[in-house]
């Protein structure tokens, strides 16, 4: 698209899209800058962490929380241990994203902390396999729980099922690629959606307890795990669970007073599913026995079987809304990572683009929600965990390892958060234990996939970072230009964030 066509198209919306910021003047004319617009506040910040962390984990988890943990009570003590630590390790979140103010999360702390090939391997990692992988998984999720109605006394067929959550796929791509206006909206309101339902199940349980159905809950300790690879599994479930408390950090650059909104974004978004985590669990507990649990097909559905009927139809219907959310979510923060690793030349150009009319990196949320669709096609949702928790894992105690390093080595670094650094330490100590524990105790071969897959990143930034091969450039170059033609984007331009 040449520079007239732009100029032209960014005159035709000034004062009628609001996208855009004053810039430069030149000839007269004051011309727009295409840039990232921070349109999420203190309550959009809340729900994202919120609607990102509540989505299928608390109604999947609870089943393999508790079997490797072996009773309810050591199940409720994770359930809220997980909590308590997710609130520490996103504390050092809090410092990473007050301290450098970029979009991006982990990738721009690698940058800042290590040597570029570091923050290379985690985009290389989050942008093809983590984040594609976890949308793949929550959407499954939502089109097992949306469709289970229609198919009442057996599972839904497998192809409605993928059907279903390509559809989502596309709908909550298209979204995101419209307008972050939209997409907040849309956050806010299955976020609403899913806290409803997760109080009309803690308030059932806590009536059901108050009529004396406190028989699931006694002796709670019988039969407790003690094995150390066991309660590894259960903490690592767990903690599949509340994933998503470090997601308001890839969208740094668009969060209104970001070291104000930031942490108490996080500190009130992980305390209250800390909350909502346990009271469902103890809501489960008092209709079904540990057995029973473990051997229902969705352990909210046969919750609200029992509770609700015969309006028991509205628990997978707002779990399906929960899902959904969580989905939304994790496209928005995954559009995020491509266009900041792009913007720093680590993934190909095209997705650093942002589209001209609606300021929004569509390129990047294109191209998460195309590799989603694609392992969707021959998914299945346990290896995906295993694959997506055991990365992720690692990634967390890097992070941790930055905010150390920076400590001493960018003392100049203004700090608005500073949280005491054995934080940082345990949370560093925690992400060696569940990646390790799982290993140890039960080794399968996904883990040494996922390992070969990372730093196979190691070649591919040799020889197209490092080296700039000139017939990949030659390739790319003709690519990008119909790319950018086809969807109407164009490089952003320059901010002090950059």
């Amino acid at each position: 698209m040449d520079k007239e066509s732009i100029k032209e198209r960014k005159e035709s919306q000034n004062g009628s899209t609001g996208q855009t910021t004053d810039s430069q003047t030149k000839d007269g004319l004051a011309e727009k800058a295409t840039v990232l617009q921070k349109n999420v506040g203190l309550l959009s910040g809340i729900c994202l962490i919120v609607g990102t962390i509540i989505g299928s984990g608390i109604f999947i988890s609870p089943k393999a929380v508790l079997l490797y943990s072996g009773a309810v009570g050591p199940c409720l003590l994770i359930w809220a241990s997980c909590g308590i630590l997710s609130i520490l390790g996103a504390l050092c979140y809090a410092e990473l994203g007050t301290t450098i103010v970029k979009s991006g999360g982990d990738y721009s702390y690698y940058l800042e902390a290590f040597h570029p090939i570091v923050a290379f391997l985690f985009s290389w990692t989050t942008v093809i396999a983590l984040k594609p992988s976890s949308l793949a998984i929550i959407t499954l999720s939502f089109a097992e729980y949306a469709s289970s109605p229609f198919f009442p006394g057996c599972s839904p067929p497998t192809i409605v099922i993928k059907f279903l959550a390509a559809t989502a796929i596309l709908l909550i791509v298209t979204v995101n690629s419209l307008s972050v206006t939209l997409a907040n909206y849309v956050q806010n309101f299955f976020t609403a959606a899913k806290l409803f339902i997760i109080l009309v199940i803690a308030i059932a349980g806590i009536v059901l307890l108050a009529q004396g159905k406190t028989e699931n809950l006694s002796n709670a300790f019988d039969g407790a795990s003690t094995s150390f690879g066991a309660i590894g599994l259960a903490f690592y479930n767990g903690f599949w669970a509340y994933d998503g408390w470090n997601q308001l950090n890839f969208i740094t650059e668009e969060l209104k007073n970001p070291h104000r909104n930031l942490p108490l974004a996080i500190l009130i978004g992980i305390s209250l599913v800390t909350v909502c985590y346990v009271l469902v669990n103890v809501a489960y507990f008092t209709v079904m026995t540990p057995s029973e649990l473990l051997l229902s097909p969705a352990v909210a559905i046969t919750f609200g079987d029992r509770v609700f009927y015969p309006l028991s139809w509205v628990v997978p219907l707002f779990v399906a809304f929960s899902t959904f959310g969580a989905a939304n979510g994790s496209c928005f923060t995954a559009g995020r990572i491509s266009y900041v690793s792009s913007r720093e030349g680590h993934m190909v150009q095209i997705l650093s683009f942002i589209s001209l009319k609606h300021c929004t990196p569509s390129p990047a949320i294109i191209f998460n929600g195309l590799l989603a669709i694609c392992y969707i096609i021959p998914a299945d949702i346990g290896i995906l965990i295993n694959y997506f928790s055991f990365a992720q894992w690692g990634f967390y105690g890097m992070s941790a390892l930055a905010l150390i390093v920076m400590r001493f080595t960018r003392k100049d670094l203004h700090r608005p958060v500073k949280v005491p650094i054995v934080l940082a330490f345990l949370l560093g100590l925690l992400s060696c234990y569940l990646v390790l524990a799982p290993i140890i105790d039960k080794p399968t071969i996904e883990y040494l996939y996922c390992s070969i897959f990372i730093f196979s990143g190691v070649i591919l930034y040799y020889f197209f970072i490092h080296r700039k091969v000139k017939w990949a450039q030659r390739v790319s170059r003709p690519i990008t230009t119909y790319l950018q033609l086809l969807m109407e984007v164009v490089p952003p331009e320059k901010t002090e964030t950059d």
